[in-house]
């Protein structure tokens, strides 16, 4: 199992995004410019951010994009999920129903579940709810309180020019 880079990309762009003033918006040209990234790319994990109900669009010139929910209701699974889709990562073929033993009832029963997709779905709804346990809020809450004054000034000098 792989995630993508864009899941990377939206995680650290939705963490600075977190203290963008109420009501304002940050472009994408700003935002790929942060993280050294073409504005298409970011473009395109935007749109998909937008379609899962996590950032909001504004048009026009001094349009941008922010935060549609607050950040302690936007889990890391909400944003992978957007990225990647809902999907389990593991897909079962169903292949038993193909194998040599399936005329045999003793050996093969429909009707009972595949013993190894079971396991594979329960351990990754495991990792699923870790994921959705946390937070932007609870990231932002780790990192931020140790960025030194300097880089927490730097910071908010940066976004003041949004």
């Amino acid at each position: 199992m792989q995630f993508s880079y864009s899941v990377e990309h939206a995680l650290h762009s939705l963490f600075y995004m977190i203290d963008l003033p109420k009501n304002k918006t940050i472009g994408i040209k700003k935002i790929a410019q942060m993280h050294n990234l073409t504005d298409t790319y970011l473009s395109k994990i935007f749109s998909k951010l937008r379609k899962s109900g996590i950032v909001r669009a504004t048009p026009g010139i001094k349009g941008g994009y922010e935060l549609a929910k607050s950040p302690e209701d936007i889990s890391f699974w909400d944003v992978i999920e957007a990225i990647e889709g809902s999907s389990y990562f593991f897909q079962c073929a169903e292949i038993r129903e193909k194998n040599i033993f399936e005329k045999d009832p003793t050996v093969f029963k429909k009707e009972c579940p595949c013993l190894i997709k079971t396991v594979m779905f329960e351990a990754e709804d495991l990792f699923r709810q870790s994921l959705k346990s946390k937070s932007l809020k609870w990231l932002h809450d780790k990192v931020k309180k140790d960025f030194s004054s300097e880089t927490k000034q730097s910071i908010e000098r940066w976004m003041s020019e949004v």
